[in-house]
């Protein structure tokens, strides 16, 4: 019959072997858990790389299919009332294009001839691009200087060949164009003075300069398609026909590239959808 201390012993070893068994299957529960958890990250993992990257057929990665599209935008359907001079201007007149030495021309153009401006009358103009043809009517009677400039340089053809650099798609709703550089700072070697007027109004249809400040026209314009709350600093010289309109609406509606957005500090930046003019005509 075992004795005391022997039951004791042996209870004791009893509980080690208890002990032992626990700790193992603890540490087999937690290497299981530990697997488990790996497994859920790598398929995870895969099933976020595998929607975040598709190879195309040639090989070369591309935008899946859960790449975030353009985020809609709300443009107005209704064009702004165009702006009229209430006294009409000079006819003809006289304009001025000095040289701008500190902006060198961008590409080469001859500035236009500068007596005997007519400040009456319309010019039918056409812009064609990629992404569709543009018509514009320019008002002589807005900004006669303006429009002697801009079918000046577009019978050198010096729109041609160029791309739009700037897409706005929030508050300023406007595609602005006309740097050969692409960068917003390119021009024709000349400037001119502004021909603004304090009821001037911007919105969809109006076709004016950019700027870099009181009389720096040169040849850089925006077309607007939508909203524009911007003061009476900016030269208005015609409207954009319907037919513009569309193709306005559907570059506006494909986005801004988000590279080029990210390098500006307002958000805005080249298109989506590229717009490079490949000709253009004066069609009266």
């Amino acid at each position: 019959m075992p004795t005391n201390q022997q039951r004791r012993e042996a209870a004791k070893r009893k509980l080690e072997r208890q002990m032992v068994r626990r700790q193992q299957a603890l540490k087999r529960r937690r290497i299981v858990q530990a697997g488990v958890t790996v497994a859920a990250v790598i398929v995870i993992a895969g099933v976020v790389v595998y929607f975040q990257v598709v190879k195309s057929d040639d090989g070369s990665a591309t935008a899946s299919p859960s790449s975030s599209a353009a985020p809609p935008i709300d443009i107005p359907t209704q064009r702004v009332v165009e702006a009229k001079r209430s006294t009409p201007l000079p006819n003809p007149t006289t304009c001025e294009y000095p040289a701008t030495p500190d902006r060198p021309a961008a590409k080469p153009a001859n500035p236009p001839q500068t007596a005997n401006i007519p400040s009456t009358g319309e010019v039918n103009v056409t812009l064609s691009s990629t992404a569709g043809n543009l018509p514009l009517t320019l008002d002589r009677s807005l900004a006669p200087c303006t429009v002697n400039s801009f079918v000046s340089l577009l019978q050198q053809g010096y729109f041609t060949g160029t791309s739009c650099h700037r897409l706005s798609t929030e508050g300023l709703q406007m595609l602005q164009c006309g740097d050969p550089a692409g960068t917003g700072k390119g021009g024709p070697g000349y400037s001119f003075k502004d021909e603004t007027f304090p009821e001037l109004t911007y919105g969809r249809g109006v076709l004016a300069m950019a700027n870099a400040g009181p009389d720096t026209n040169g040849s850089q314009f925006f077309m607007v398609y939508g909203d524009a709350q911007l003061p009476p600093n900016y030269t208005v010289f015609g409207s954009i026909t319907d037919a513009g309109l569309q193709v306005l609406d559907k570059v506006a509606r494909a986005g801004i590239d988000p590279a080029s957005a990210a390098q500006s500090a307002d958000g805005t930046g080249a298109p989506n959808t590229p717009v490079t003019f490949t000709g253009g005509t004066v069609d009266n």
